[in-house]
């Protein structure tokens, strides 16, 4: 009896179970392959708290920097116009 169940199981899950959930996953991932005005506005918000960070940080180097001149200030990445990261995002 074993000996049957075991195989038809494991062919059940093979050839229903395994292409079932690719294609749900596919189905779902071809149905959210956009973001959302939400998640716009999300990224935006993150890459806006990201620079207000960003210069706070460059301004506490640079104020340890003074008080301690042997220390090295790192040098600020270049920083992409908005537009630009518009349009990476977008590719």
């Amino acid at each position: 009896m074993e000996d049957v169940f075991l195989p038809v199981v494991i062919c059940g899950f093979l050839f229903i179970g395994m292409p079932w959930i690719i294609l749900h996953y596919v189905t779902q991932w071809k149905k959210s392959g956009s973001i959302t005005r939400e998640d716009e506005s999300l990224l935006d918000e993150l890459y806006e708290t990201a620079r207000r960070l960003d210069d706070r940080l460059h301004s506490i180097e640079r104020i340890v920097a003074a008080e301690t001149p042997e220390l090295e200030v790192r040098r600020p990445a270049p920083e992409l116009p908005r537009a630009d990261i518009r349009q990476i995002r977008e590719k």
